[in-house]
């Protein structure tokens, strides 16, 4: 865990930061530090594909960190539906008796990969979440003021949460060593990924971006946080100077030689659910599905 105090700026958080190792993932807890109230933005639900097996582990983590700082949790988030883990959303949401939500375009999301599965019951549900944001909703964390940001690119249901001088960017950003996630999953967009990347590198400087994921490139320690700022200097896919032409070029033919995320087929199923595994027949046996020459292998 790492632990990001608040700046001192009006309106910033603390934020604690968890890294789930397998995944390559980062999960956060921003607080207000004067009331205490707080959200839980992206956990991971623990998930072995040889077994088809899941635990919480990761988002006991986060349960026994908000206990123990007695944080008063209104909101479980997430950014996108997931493809390279499942979301604990719904599990955290059952466990603290809050309220979870994400960006409305999920449902589309739904009915994309409804037609994936070949399963159309997976299209049409907005009831797994209290709340589906808006691009420029805004709601309160006790004294903080968050807005949520269409950050659409990686996934064409992507969101932002802006929280002060802190923002959880997700799978936009990488470190910037690393430079920008991918854009090539079932409604990703080069083309929209720049267009979200240079919204957010108009924010103020000493915005502390927050990414989803990170895996300590060249043997240094995963890491999770740099400022806007940083970016615009050092960002290997988009500092100061890089054009929307190059950036495309660029992150096309990175992509096309990435293979698809290990839990991508078994996680998208469950993560369009917000969290919730496949449901159980009459026997109570639950199975995920896969889809069959729906995508090709990486050579």
């Amino acid at each position: 865990m790492k632990i990001f105090p608040a700046s001192g700026k009006p309106g910033s958080p603390d934020v604690a930061a968890f890294y789930e190792k397998t995944t390559g993932s980062w999960q956060y807890v921003a607080s207000d530090p004067a009331t205490k109230a707080a959200v839980i933005v992206d956990p991971v639900l623990d998930f072995s594909p040889e077994a088809g097996a899941t635990w919480t582990a990761s988002a006991d983590e986060i349960l026994a960190y908000v206990r123990e700082e007695r944080l008063n949790v209104l909101w479980v988030l997430d950014t996108h539906p997931h493809a390279d883990h499942f979301s604990a959303a719904h599990y955290l949401a059952t466990e603290l008796s809050v309220p979870q939500a994400i960006g409305e375009k999920v449902l589309e999301v739904q009915d994309l990969w409804a037609d994936l599965y070949a399963e159309d019951d997976l299209a049409g549900h907005p009831e797994y979440w209290e709340r589906l944001f808006r691009d420029g909703d805004r709601f309160d964390i006790g004294d903080l003021a968050a807005e949520v940001i269409l950050s659409t690119g990686h996934t064409l249901a992507s969101v932002s949460y802006r929280i002060g001088d802190a923002i959880f960017a997700h799978d936009t950003f990488m470190m910037p060593d690393s430079g920008t996630a991918r854009a090539d999953f079932p409604g990703g967009s080069t083309g929209e990924l720049w267009d979200t990347l240079q919204t957010l590198l108009a924010l103020p400087g000493d915005t502390r971006v927050f990414v989803g994921h990170d895996y300590g490139k060249d043997g240094r320690d995963p890491d999770c946080m740099a400022v806007v700022a940083e970016h615009r200097r050092a960002n290997i896919h988009v500092k100061d100077g890089t054009d929307r032409e190059e950036f495309v070029a660029l992150r096309a033919a990175r992509d096309a030689t990435l293979p698809l995320p290990k839990q991508m087929l078994h996680a998208l199923q469950v993560n369009i659910r917000g969290g919730r595994l496949p449901e159980p027949d009459g026997q109570g046996r639950a199975v995920f599905r896969i889809p069959v020459n729906r995508f090709a292998p990486q050579a």
